[in-house]
């Protein structure tokens, strides 16, 4: 397979998609999926299914299609899914305790070691069993057990402070959901969620159908 750093964002996110309907599939007992059904699915084109598809190796036989369950085995393994990832959230505020308790991430794979917060009328709370610790203890911590994953709702203002504390702890990967453009190592990779920028491609898609 090739490096994963040199696939766009973009592939990686319409093979969630893919992977998501090969599971409903997967699901409903059907055997094989053709590239037009995955495309009309997922918003796309067939020809871009296949593009997408080929970048990680052969898939499929010419007039039948996609077998579901080798489909969606092999996207999983491609993006990371058949391992259990530790994850950590800072900020146990709105969006830090919204994510602890959706039961998507540990579906998937991603297991919350715990949530952290300065607050101290949150620190002590638990959501769903996951306990909201003091952030003064992160350090320690991620000693005792590294997350693979962190993920920042923090405010902006305290954003960069924390990452840097997370790459110190070792700490490769971050969502960042904070409002803020991140410094951080070449090694360390940053995915900012700006809600600002969803909805104005939704804007802009809803105005191109005028």
């Amino acid at each position: 397979m090739r490096s994963v750093k040199r696939i766009a964002d973009s592939t990686i996110r319409r093979l969630s998609v893919y992977l998501r309907f090969l599971e409903d599939f997967e699901s409903r007992g059907l055997a094989t999926i053709s590239s037009d059904e995955l495309a009309r699915r997922g918003g796309t084109t067939s020809a871009q299914v296949r593009k997408d598809l080929s970048l990680f190796g052969s898939f499929g036989k010419r007039g039948l299609g996609y077998s579901v369950p080798e489909l969606a085995s092999r996207l999983r393994e491609i993006l990371g899914l058949g391992r259990q990832w530790k994850v950590v959230i800072i900020g146990a505020g709105k969006i830090g305790a919204a994510l602890v308790q959706y039961l998507g991430l540990k579906q998937r794979g991603f297991r919350v070691l715990a949530a952290y917060d300065s607050d101290s009328s949150k620190i002590g709370k638990t959501f769903e069993g996951i306990p909201v610790r003091d952030v003064g203890h992160l350090e320690r911590d991620a000693r005792k057990n590294p997350p693979d994953i962190a993920v920042l709702a923090v405010p902006s203002d305290n954003a960069q402070a924390v990452v840097n504390r997370l790459v110190a702890c070792g700490v490769k990967a971050i969502l960042n959901f904070a409002a803020a453009q991140l410094q951080v190592p070449s090694d360390v990779t940053v995915k900012t969620v700006n809600m600002a920028m969803e909805l104005e491609g939704l804007s802009f898609a809803l105005t191109s159908r005028d």
